[in-house]
């Protein structure tokens, strides 16, 4: 009798995605320089910006700024999270809709041994790359600006940036997957992405707004984001809040996760 044949399908999820590793590198190879702006020029624009220039008209009063002894202060660690968002916002729509309706590249992936979760997490896992890159840079800008308060703070809000750009992807991807066409982008980015990116602590404290859109504004990951990153640079950590924060963006990974693997599935069978 010969040799039965070795079944060439993964073994487990994440090493199903692994093997999609080259794809992804090729497909950023070719690509990187049409992000290179928004991932290594706008940081610094951002921060010279909002930080500097309009933060020099506005006084740093602890007290109005959560704990921030500057605007730039309270500012960058802000901008950091929404950078975070709109990196994920940006990879998890058009990209998505073109791997199933336009070069149909998630066909041929599961083609292979390969199945929905293994193309999802090798996506997903692109997604935090760009955002873990455009983060990194975001960081190290803010370096020579003196507002961090502690190194180990800073390191941990890298990996919170990790986290909110999870919390968005995985139901923003989920909605992406679903979708027939691609006309309800341009709502997703006015009616979400912005009014998120405007009024979830990034650049003002929520308390400034009326009672009921400060309730609404707690709701939204960003401001879970926002409010984490900036105790972690700023070296004012509640862990009660802390908690909150982690379980909430947890939370939401798994839901989109779940209801990614659901969508996408279906959309493929369809």
């Amino acid at each position: 009798m010969g040799k039965p044949i070795a079944s060439t399908a993964p073994r487990s999820t994440l090493a199903g995605a692994a093997r999609l590793f080259d794809y992804w590198a090729i497909a950023y190879k070719r690509t990187w320089k049409g992000s290179a702006i928004s991932s290594f020029v706008t940081p610094l624009l951002y921060v010279l910006a909002m930080g500097v220039l309009l933060g020099g008209f506005i006084d740093g009063d602890p007290d109005q700024l959560e704990g921030a002894t500057s605007y730039l202060a309270f500012v960058a660690p802000g901008m950091v999270a929404a950078q975070a968002m709109t990196t994920v916002f940006g990879e998890v729509t058009y990209p998505v809709m073109g791997m199933i309706k336009w070069h149909k590249s998630y066909f041929g992936m599961t083609a292979s041994p390969l199945g929905v979760p293994e193309v999802i997490l090798s996506h997903l896992g692109f997604v935090l790359f760009r955002v873990a890159l455009t983060c990194a840079v975001f960081l190290a800008v803010m370096a020579p600006f003196g507002v961090f308060e502690s190194v180990p703070g800073v390191l941990a809000a890298f990996v919170v940036q990790l986290l909110i750009g999870a919390a968005f992807a995985t139901p923003i991807y989920a909605f992406s997957a679903g979708l027939k066409d691609e006309s309800a982008f341009s709502i997703v980015f006015r009616l979400g992405m912005i009014p998120l990116f405007l009024f979830s602590g990034a650049f003002f404290p929520i308390a400034n707004l009326d009672g009921w859109m400060e309730a609404l504004a707690r709701l939204t990951p960003l401001w879970h984001g926002v409010d984490l990153t900036r105790m972690l640079v700023l070296d004012t950590v509640d862990w009660s809040m802390v908690a909150i924060h982690v379980a909430y963006l947890v939370a939401l990974t798994a839901l989109g996760w779940w209801w990614a693997v659901r969508r996408l599935t279906r959309r493929m069978v369809s």
